[in-house]
């Protein structure tokens, strides 16, 4: 059984928490830019000692109300100034914050409250407030609902007013009696399969995540840096990233402005993004789309392939191998970065021989054409970025570093605090998701399930004792995914171990290699793969709803026409075909797709097939288009 540590680089003390930064960086470095906050278009500058009243005045407010440590509080809300500053003054009295995504139905609202026996919910709009007052007589816990924008008072302002009689040394008392063991946060899974599940994060988890990654990123998250912040708050990477570079003082801005994001990172210029890889594959699969749009397609595709091309010679010593496993010249390389033939690769990153003078030459020009362009689409001034929340895939992954900007991936769970293993600064593997952050450990189950322990591993879920049983043996959580790990320590995912397909001739077929290759093509939104107990491997395709217009204007197609008016057009049919050969080349004949169905709607968080981190839900899914996967296996089946 293959097992690996990696000792802690630091302490955690008995009185350590997550929010103490937010008062010492007052203390001793009050006049720096801990945050610039958008404001009617333009971005302020918040100091330390700013958000250092605000964090206490909430905090004070909260004490007025009778908030008592171990409390829950909620924020439903989406990532927006206001979100932090709220988080650090509940846990700053001890309280414990609960997130909701600013998404979620009456339901999910509902049962979030409900569990958790929250107190108090911050709502962020007046629709997010109304919904919230509906509920409150199913809710006999909440005593307080803040809205923190809209038509009522502000929630700050609402505090501020409630806690001007209480002393700013009660704050103190509350902060000082608080343990690193206690609960900081309910993070509640996002639900792919079955309901959410409260995970109980301690201050010590979150502090084993902060100082884990800064000594996995020291230059990155350090004051002078910049990072903007536009994944949901509610989600433990964003939220544990946020506490991270907070603690490290670099410089923070928030937005929830998803469509306006380019424009928006072109003024904040961060030095550092942290996305999820469907952000990456959209700007990828835009640039893609735009250059087809205006018959660039040619020099985007060069320009694609050297990026890609350069990367791989970095990483190999000069040596080509494509995103297969395969060199250019033939030879296997196996799960361990050794060559069959016996030649080692560097898989630290590490040149050992590098690109040559012609793939230098192309490197050159096709960065003063296409890769500064992209760059300045991230604000010019941006170095690296950091993904997590699903697999990216070599592709991407040696695309984006041969473009100058280095994807640092990652793996981890809500129930590690976020990220266990990362990529780092000159020790990076394209592919992988990295080695373990310090004072954690992991190893690979009989059936090659990872299983992890370490400081940022949970200590179970919220009231539920029997789901924490179930996922813990001798100390060791039980991830759910299949894993394999290198002679270096750095950790791949192979998929789901509950997606693994079985087909009827007993195949077991991951899914996730194919469907990122498809979601690689620019007019293709969403893949699932499906083959369950069936004779076949097939997929279920969804068309980008912004890539189609294009398309169909190149393609001589009715601009009126909706995807499920050209659902079984031949033309599309054949785009949708160049996809799939590519994906099949990646697997074997047996795991291959041999039938593919396009839906005529795309997947979305608000019609219920992609969870808030954007993965795809596979039962709702499988229920929802039951009838266009049982026409993929029919005779008359397309």
């Amino acid at each position: 059984m293959r097992e690996f540590s990696v000792p802690a680089s630091f302490t955690v003390g008995e009185h350590d928490t997550v929010v103490s930064s937010v008062f010492s960086h007052a203390a001793d470095d009050p006049d720096h830019v801990i945050i610039q906050r958008l404001v009617d278009g333009s971005w302020t500058n918040v100091t330390c000692a700013q958000v250092a009243d605000q964090v206490r005045s909430a905090a004070m407010g909260l004490i007025a109300e009778g908030v008592q440590p171990g409390d829950r509080v909620a924020i439903l809300s989406a990532t927006r100034y206001e979100w932090p500053i709220i988080d650090f003054a509940i846990l700053s009295i001890g309280a414990i914050t609960v997130p909701i995504y600013e998404t979620s139905s009456a339901e999910q609202v509902r049962f979030v409250l409900s569990d958790s026996g929250s107190v108090a919910v911050f709502a962020e709009t007046d629709e997010h407030f109304g919904k919230v007052e509906q509920l409150k007589g199913e809710l006999p816990d909440l005593r307080h609902v803040y809205r923190i924008d809209g038509t009522g008072p502000a929630a700050l302002d609402e505090l501020a007013r409630i806690g001007k009689d209480t002393t700013p040394e009660t704050v103190t008392e509350r902060l000082e009696a608080i343990e690193s063991g206690d609960v900081a946060t309910l993070v509640y899974t996002s639900g792919t399969t079955g309901r959410p599940k409260g995970c109980q994060l301690t201050h010590s988890n979150l502090l084993h995540e902060m100082r884990g990654a800064k000594a996995c990123f020291p230059a990155l998250l350090d004051k002078g840096e910049k990072l903007l912040v536009f994944l949901p708050l509610a989600h433990v990477l964003a939220r544990a990233i946020t506490i991270a570079a907070f603690s490290n003082k670099v410089t923070l801005g928030f937005t929830s402005d998803v469509k306006n994001l380019v424009p928006t990172l072109g003024v904040f210029k961060p030095t550092l993004v942290v996305s999820v890889p469907r952000v990456f594959e959209k700007v990828y699969n835009t640039a893609e789309q735009n250059a087809s749009d205006g018959g660039k397609n040619k020099i985007f595709a060069a320009a694609a392939s050297t990026a890609i091309e350069w990367s791989e010679a970095q990483a190999s010593g000069g040596q080509e191998r494509s995103d297969t496993g395969k060199k250019s010249g033939g030879q296997e390389r196996s799960d361990t970065g050794k060559k069959s033939g016996g030649q080692e690769r560097s898989d630290t990153g590490k040149k050992s021989g590098g690109p040559g003078l012609v793939l230098k030459l192309k490197h050159a020009a096709f960065d003063r054409l296409v890769y500064g362009k992209l760059r300045a689409a991230l604000g010019g001034h941006c170095r690296a970025a950091i993904s997590g929340g699903a697999p990216l895939g070599a592709r991407l992954g040696h695309f984006y570093r041969g473009v100058g900007l280095t994807i640092y991936e990652g793996y981890g769970l809500t129930e590690t605090s976020a990220a266990i293993t990362v990529n780092r600064v000159s020790d990076v593997k394209v592919g992988s998701v990295g080695k373990l952050l310090p004072g954690n450990s992991m190893r690979l189950g009989e059936d090659g399930e990872l299983l992890v322990s370490g400081g940022v591993v949970f200590s179970g879920y919220w009231h539920n004792q029997t789901e924490t049983d179930a996922g813990f043996t001798d100390g060791w959580f039980h991830t759910g995914d299949l894993g394999a790990i290198d002679d270096d320590g750095f950790l791949t995912i192979v998929g789901r171990k509950k997606e693994i397909i079985v087909t009827a001739g007993g195949k077991n077929v991951a899914p996730a290699l194919l469907e990122d290759r498809l979601r690689a093509h620019p007019l293709i939104s969403q893949a699932m793969v499906v083959g369950d107990a069936q004779p076949f491997i097939a997929a279920l395709i969804t068309i980008d709803p912004e890539a189609f217009g294009g398309w169909k204007q190149r393609n001589g197609k009715d601009a009126s026409a909706t995807v499920g008016d050209l659902a079984e057009d031949p033309d599309l049919l054949a785009e949708v075909d160049l996809a799939v050969k590519d994906a099949n080349q990646a697997v074997s004949h047996a795991e291959s797709i041999r039938k593919i169905r396009i839906l005529p709607v795309d997947f979305t968080e608000d019609t219920g097939e992609l969870t808030p981190t954007l993965k795809v839900k596979r039962k709702v899914v499988a229920e929802k288009f039951a009838s266009d996967i049982d026409a993929l296996y029919s005779k008359t089946g397309h």
